[in-house]
């Protein structure tokens, strides 16, 4: 496949991409075509690496209502609310689900995505479903499993164990929940645990991790401190953290320190923590989010997630990373011109830091063929009409088109039209 007529991000002018043998051969200007090659001319538009979901739940989407709509808009009514529709989860249902918001996210420009499973119930349903839905979906989207116990590792009976057999069965990573355990003493106990096991089966972790408005919860200094003695920095993820927002800043400065030498990730998911969070104030009313400004500045990456889509958490959503960002950069006070143009770092390249995914991503010779190419000009274009990509591109084929306001994915032999329904 031969690219022509595209700019690039940091770049100036018109360049060409040759992507042969599903590797970029060649970033160049006016490259030659070998005969019968496909051709694509992009018309001047931006070409960028697909767009990374940092922190998403798969097994959970599509069930909004289900069995019953969350009516305070609170995290915990939400879990409350899981814990009784799980009792119907089925493997299809899982399945049928997460295969149709894939295609959403491969449509919207997204080809790899991170995904938390829930592992608090029997026989680890959700689990076997998503291992299978990973690997139809490996040629056109990665899917990064995170083994989730959605009710903390103690408050569930055989907790521990649970997230060990996902670990066995092939999860890429294992997380907690310590803001939802009973105590402060078990709170830490949980996320000592999952390093214990995340070294023994050399997995990643993502810890859902303080989310929520209370300043005294303090789960992330536990997890950077533990990612420090494990030497495991590059490899753990603090996801969500909003506490962090209503710190004292004496507190956060101190922090602050200790999350520089561990050099972990972070993950903001800015729509959910703006509905999420602030509910038991009155006012002022707190944003939710933590503090994604400051982390950048201190060096440390971050990046962001859809978290939720439609489920008892979160009632909109379609997938689109672009939403993602476009709510984060006024939630973050990331709006000046020369930060709106950053932006896109935290739902690309960063999220290749936080997916530990880096040695294959970007766009550069040698990396796979994996781009999406927008119709516009620059990035504050992008962000300011909210652009749909009109090509994604996988190993050096067309994965989706928008034709001109149809959004087609081609899984399989077939092109298909996505409807944004469930």
């Amino acid at each position: 496949m031969l690219i022509k007529n595209v700019t690039i991000r940091k770049k100036d002018g018109l360049w060409d991409i040759a992507i042969r043998n599903g590797k970029i051969e060649k970033i160049e200007r006016n490259i030659d075509s070998n005969e019968g090659e496909e051709i694509i001319d992009g018309r001047g538009g931006l070409v960028m690496p697909p767009y990374i979901d940092s922190h998403t739940h798969l097994d959970y989407v599509g069930t909004y209502g289900d069995p019953k709509y969350n009516l305070t808009g609170t995290l915990f009514e939400g879990i409350d609310i899981w814990n009784e529709r799980k009792k119907d989860i089925t493997f299809e249902d899982v399945k049928s689900r997460a295969s149709k918001v894939l295609k959403w996210n491969i449509a919207n420009g997204t080809q790899f995505v991170r995904t938390h499973v829930n592992t608090d119930e029997p026989g680890l349903t959700s689990l076997r479903a998503m291992l299978e839905v990973k690997e139809q979906f490996a040629p056109y989207i990665d899917v990064q499993i995170i083994a989730f116990p959605q009710h903390g590792i103690f408050n569930f009976k055989n907790g521990l164990e649970l997230l060990e057999e996902a670990l066995v069965m092939g999860a890429d990573g294992i997380g907690a929940i310590p803001h939802f355990e009973d105590t402060r003493e078990d709170a830490v106990d949980s996320i000592k645990e999952i390093f214990k096991l995340a070294e023994k089966y050399g997995v990643l972790v993502d810890v859902h991790c303080d989310e929520t408005d209370d300043d005294q919860s303090r789960g992330v200094e536990v997890v950077a401190a533990q990612a420090s003695r494990y030497d495991m920095g590059e490899l753990v993820t603090a996801s969500h953290t909003t506490a962090m927002a209503s710190y004292n800043n004496a507190y956060a400065f101190k922090l602050f320190g200790l999350l520089k030498r561990a050099n972990i990730n972070f993950v903001a998911n800015p729509s959910i923590n703006i509905h999420l969070q602030g509910r038991y104030d009155t006012y002022p009313k707190r944003r939710g989010v933590t503090r994604v400004k400051e982390l950048l500045e201190a060096g440390l990456n971050v990046s962001f997630g859809n978290d939720d889509i439609m489920d008892p958490f979160y009632p909109l959503g379609v997938g689109n990373m672009l939403e993602i960002l476009h709510m984060g950069v006024h939630v973050c006070h990331l709006t000046g011109y020369q930060e709106l143009i950053n932006s896109f770092d935290l739902v690309t390249s960063n999220g290749a830091k936080t997916l530990h995914i880096t040695d294959k991503y970007g766009l550069e010779v040698g990396k796979p063929g994996n781009l999406i190419i927008l119709p516009a000009n620059n990035e504050f274009d992008v962000i300011r009409k909210q652009v749909k990509p009109s090509y994604s591109i996988r190993n050096g084929k067309v994965i989706a088109r928008l034709e001109p306001n149809n959004p087609r994915v081609y899984i399989g032999e077939n092109a298909e039209e996505i409807d944004f329904q469930i």
